[in-house]
């Protein structure tokens, strides 16, 4: 039920635990407790106190999660401003909280009940907050790194330990029978909580370090030792008259934080908690709420009076206290807002004070839709008031992406201008471990070497004396790790450290390694966001850091895999194939040889096209087939450009020049002439290639095409292409009228250009062909090329949009010929030209480029 509920409310970006409630809700006599027979043969009244038992340990178990979830550090780094704050979003509540329990108490409650512990628990829920919620929503809103983020985190800390702290001693009154006894059970918690916290936390980091539980995670040993802890402290509090999820949480707090190791635990338990015991707990919770009870114009008032005295309590007290201490109103709001969360943390006081007999069931409803209300209107306020232009990070001065508050080195960089046309602030893409093979190399490829080898001096493009007159740019490089937050509390609580996993990531670490060895400017970033916000959370890094290019591996579904490949066949495309039934299924079951993996879940190719489609900087995606032979990244290097035109292809031309600004990169680039043909069986079989006419066209394009010094002709390798609408008769001349500009201003070099654009020109061979199948052409042409080349790299645009012609019908005879598993869905991912590379197997690797998206895909 819960399940099938949070699919719905996702969409509206609300937390788990509305569907979770919601969903004990309906199993209760609010909904489905309303069919005849219903709650007799699905809860018979025999199964319950066994239910409840089974709730209690997962309650005990999931409180223990919440005291690994929160770091006292965090409290900390901002004691001042946390305990402002916390005590604020308490005082307030608990007074207003007091003060209704005054007329509820007439109303609803029986007189035999204390109104000392009414007022207590009524108080309590009011200034409680949901701690392991707030994470959450800071988390997908992408708080966690702004001065509300962390204010707020640190804040929830206290307020969460407070609040329990509250509950226990509420407890205690209530089980005491009289205030000396609740005296000696509070002294009692309170050294038994010092102990806890002093001697048996510094034994557990003794033992852990002990069992190299910090390192490598927690041995079986250390896990019998953390078990018996939560149900010793558990049973200890329950017995002296304070319940024993108190205990728990206590038991969560001592375990330590170092090396991860209370992540590494939470990943343990967690999905035992959320899947089997916590569901039973919202069940029991929503068989005790009947919304049916809520059935007149009194008990509506009080209910409107709770909501709104609970949420103008938090919002209240929390806004001002954070507005007295410095922060905007925007700002302050926005805090007041989140702390007014409640989420299960009030569900579970609520069940304590049921259990205990001091709240109704009719009060009991009113309070579980007070605490979903002001649940569900968390995020869409935190939205409203505090969006995504108005964030300020905390230790970092942000560019705003309306350009109003950029540097001066920002500004200078932000625009490549004529005296430095090169890219040079490159964002990197890591979100796998596979992907660092191909990060690396992309890496390699992009970066021009500013000290040539001694192998190279001597030619005659680069002497001693040149290479300090070149204007290499200096390279800045940002890797960005994308880590995929999901429904587990462990993953929340990786983004809350996420400072911390910067130095310990596995992935950032050997990709800073890298970058150390190559003497280069490496700057590294981690992103925990839903697997649906990485294309986003791309862009608006790319953006917010200013970069040029951004570089993106991706390992395709065809890449070949343990496959020897001196033993493959060759397909209609030239390309290596297995055949057709050789893998036997049952190998993977019971044969020791590796299968060939022959796919890649779809999920990150659909990654991929979202990058492409939301990214406002040009980015270059580095295809993996997985085929080293004959090329060394950082050795002799030959590219191949087949040139279309479009956008996409004329920054892929301009990549190209830059890349042979490298000594050991060389290139040829191909203009690809397409003209129709008469003969309607060419290319059908594609067993031999078409009539292609290819000849050296320097001197013909400056015939074609008059040389002018227009800067705008300049500007081409600077400034981003126009941006052209639908594609019409006028856009499409502008096109080929910004195709021919570039084509001239590479092809025919002055002694009036820059240096280092003469030496990058100087190492590329500039042609053109005519043909009808200008894709087979471009194969031929590879397959030629990486017979004589040491190392081949094709570099195409993806040309997905407002490109100059289309290879639909050519790719359509291809695909019925060849039997390239996945070769449409890299079709719709790379462009056409670059599937074809990447089935033919015509490279060592495939770079695909996109212009900055600046207009409709």
């Amino acid at each position: 039920m819960a399940q099938l509920l949070s699919l719905g409310l996702r969409r509206l970006r609300q937390p788990k635990v509305i569907a979770e409630v919601l969903g004990g809700i309906l199993l209760g006599p609010t909904a489905f407790g309303r069919i005849p027979g219903f709650t007799e043969n699905i809860f018979p009244s025999v199964s319950l106190p066994y239910l409840s038992l089974v709730a209690n340990i997962g309650l005990c178990l999931f409180l223990f999660l919440v005291g690994l979830e929160i770091d006292i550090s965090v409290i900390k780094r901002n004691a001042r401003m946390s305990a402002i704050v916390s005590l604020a979003g308490i005082a307030l509540p608990f007074g207003l909280g007091s003060l209704l329990s005054i007329p509820l108490y007439h109303h609803f409650i029986d007189p035999s009940i204390h109104f000392t512990y009414f007022m207590l628990f009524t108080g309590v829920a009011y200034s409680i907050t949901a701690f392991p919620v707030l994470c959450r929503i800071l988390t997908e809103l992408k708080l966690l790194d702004t001065h509300v983020g962390i204010i707020v985190l640190s804040a929830g800390v206290g307020n969460d330990i407070i609040g329990w702290t509250l509950l226990a001693l509420s407890v205690a009154l209530v089980n005491a029978g009289s205030g000396l006894s609740a005296l000696w059970i509070l002294l009692v918690c309170i050294g038994f909580t010092v102990f806890l916290l002093i001697p048996v936390r510094l034994a557990m980091l003794w033992l852990a370090r002990m069992t190299r539980s910090t390192e490598n995670g927690p041995t079986m040993f250390y896990m019998t030792v953390v078990m018996i802890l939560v149900w010793a402290c558990a049973f200890f509090t329950d017995s002296i008259g304070v319940n024993a999820i108190f205990g728990a949480f206590l038991a969560g707090l001592v375990v330590p934080r170092e090396g991860s190791l209370a992540i590494t635990l939470t990943e343990k338990l967690e999905d035992m908690v959320t899947i089997v015991f916590l569901p039973l707990y919202f069940t029991l919770s929503g068989l005790n709420t009947n919304l049916g009870l809520l059935n007149n114009g009194i008990t509506w008032a009080f209910t409107i009076a709770i909501i709104a005295l609970s949420f103008s309590g938090k919002f209240g007290g929390c806004t001002l206290a954070s507005r007295a201490a410095g922060y905007s109103w925007r700002e302050s709001t926005t805090i007041g807002a989140l702390m007014s969360c409640k989420g299960l943390v009030e569900l579970i006081v609520l069940n304590v004070g049921l259990q205990a007999g001091i709240l109704s069931q009719r009060v009991f409803s009113m309070f579980i839709l007070e605490a979903l209300v002001l649940t569900f209107i968390t995020t869409p306020l935190v939205t409203a008031l505090y969006p995504p232009e108005h964030r300020v990070r905390a230790g970092e001065p942000v560019p705003r992406l309306d350009g109003n508050e950029l540097g001066q080195s920002d500004k200078a960089s932000l625009v490549m201008t004529e005296d430095q046309p090169w890219r040079h602030r490159f964002t990197i893409v890591l979100d796998k471990l596979d992907h660092i093979p191909g990060a690396m190399a992309l890496t390699r490829l992009v970066v021009p070497q500013r000290s040539p080898p001694s192998d190279v001096l001597s030619s005659a493009t680069t002497t001693i004396d040149t290479i300090d007159k070149l204007k290499l740019p200096t390279v800045s490089i940002e890797a960005l790790q994308l880590i995929e937050l999901s429904d587990r509390t462990s993953a929340m609580m990786k983004s809350s450290v996420a400072d911390s996993l910067l130095h310990t990531d596995p992935t950032l670490g050997i990709f800073r390694t890298f970058g150390e060895l190559h003497d280069l400017a490496v700057t590294t970033s981690l992103s925990v966001v839903p697997y649906d916000e990485f294309a986003r959370s791309v862009s608006e890094h790319a953006q917010r850091h200013v970069s040029h290019l951004v570089l993106l591996p991706w390992v395709p579904p065809t890449a070949p895999t343990l496959v020897d490949a001196s033993n493959r066949d060759q397909d209609a495309l030239g390309s290596p194939k297995t055949p057709k039934g050789d893998t036997n299924p049952f190998d993977v079951l019971f044969s020791n040889v590796a299968v060939p993996k022959t796919d890649t879940p779809p999920t990150h190719s659909q990654f991929v096209r979202d990058v492409f489609a939301q990214s406002k900087t040009d980015v270059a995606l580095f295809v993996d087939t997985s085929d080293r032979s004959g090329v060394r990244f950082g050795g002799f290097v030959h590219v191949f450009l087949p040139f279309f035109g479009g956008p996409d292809d004329r920054l892929a031309l301009e990549f190209v020049v830059q890349l042979c600004l490298n000594p050991r990169t060389s290139a040829t680039v191909v203009r690809m002439v397409v003209h129709e043909s008469g003969d309607a069986g060419l290319g059908e079989g594609l067993e031999r290639p078409p009539a292609a006419h290819v000849e050296d066209r320097r001197s013909d394009m400056a015939q074609a095409t008059p040389h002018t010094e227009s800067p705008s002709v300049v500007s081409t390798l600077a400034f981003q292409d126009t941006v052209y609408g639908q594609l019409t008769t006028q856009t499409r001349l502008q096109s080929e009228t910004a195709d021919n500009l570039l084509w001239a201003r590479f092809t025919q070099p002055t002694p009036n250009d820059d240096l280092s654009l003469r030496h990058a020109l100087a190492r590329i061979r500039f042609s053109d062909a005519c043909t009808s199948a200008p894709v087979h052409t471009t194969l031929c042409h590879a397959r030629t090329l990486r017979e004589t080349a040491s190392g081949l790299v094709v570099v195409t645009g993806r040309s997905r949009r407002l490109a100059t012609s289309s290879h639909h019908a050519e790719m359509k005879r291809m695909l019925e010929t060849a039997r390239t598993p996945g070769l449409e869905g890299m079709r719709k991912t790379i462009g056409d030209v670059g599937a074809a590379m990447v089935a033919a197997g015509s490279a060592s690797a495939v770079v695909v480029m996109q212009a900055a998206n600046a207009g409709p895909e």
